[in-house]
């Protein structure tokens, strides 16, 4: 299924945009027949640097969405964004069979990735950024992938007092 951007208010927290990566049918069989559900992978972002993705599953489409929604928001993470909008150093993020290789971009690239990674970087708030998606194409193992480069990924400010080193010495 397409991306389908949305905007969610959250009372404690502002303004979250959020888009649902994927939709999928399950059919469960059962003696009786086939019971049918959805599962929907969203993902929610502040375009400050904060972002989350969470899975909801439902017997609806809207139902599934929203507690996707509201999963994505519980697991928040904070991702180190560069003034002019891109990533601090390149990283790779494995998860499963799928990898996704992010490079930072100068100023005026854009965001250089598939519908998936995308998604997630407009939501992050990240503007100028090369990516690219090996192995596995599954948007679960690709969305996952690009979470756990974003762990991976350090604080310039931080990688500095981590050495001992004033900032004005770099």
């Amino acid at each position: 299924m397409a991306i389908e951007n949305r905007n969610s208010q959250d009372s404690a927290q502002g303004e979250f945009k959020d888009q649902v990566i994927y939709v999928g049918r399950v059919t469960k069989v059962v003696k009786g027949g086939k019971n049918f559900s959805f599962s929907a992978l969203v993902v929610v972002g502040d375009g400050n640097g904060k972002v989350g993705f969470g899975l909801g599953k439902a017997l609806e489409v809207p139902s599934a969405i929203k507690k996707g929604i509201e999963s994505a928001k519980r697991n928040m993470m904070k991702v180190p964004v560069t003034p002019n909008g891109t990533i601090p150093h390149p990283v790779t993020g494995r998860f499963g069979a799928g990898s996704v290789m992010l490079k930072p971009a100068p100023e005026g690239t854009g965001i250089i990735a598939g519908a998936t990674v995308r998604a997630i970087m407009e939501a992050v708030g990240i503007n100028n950024v090369l990516t690219k998606s090996l192995g596995s194409s599954n948007p679960h193992n690709v969305v996952r992938a690009t979470f756990a480069g974003f762990q991976d990924l350090m604080d310039p400010y931080t990688v500095f007092t981590n050495r001992g080193l004033d900032q004005a010495e770099a």
